[in-house]
């Protein structure tokens, strides 16, 4: 997921995307995973905040 994505799914501004998105990848860099600045993997977001395994993409 992109910057945008996150912002659209969460409601909240650019700079806090980036910011919940710098602190899972950081969480992920723990584990030996790596991580590219301003994307965050799709399964893992919405594992940490609802707690799901699968989540469809939202469709409007």
């Amino acid at each position: 997921m992109r910057v945008d994505e996150v912002m659209e799914v969460m409601g909240i501004s650019k700079p806090y995307a980036y910011k919940i998105i710098a602190e899972m990848n950081e969480k992920l860099k723990k584990t030996g995973c790596i991580t590219i600045g301003g994307r965050i993997d799709r399964k893992y977001f919405y594992e940490q905040f609802y707690g799901t395994r699968n989540q469809d993409k939202k469709e409007d």
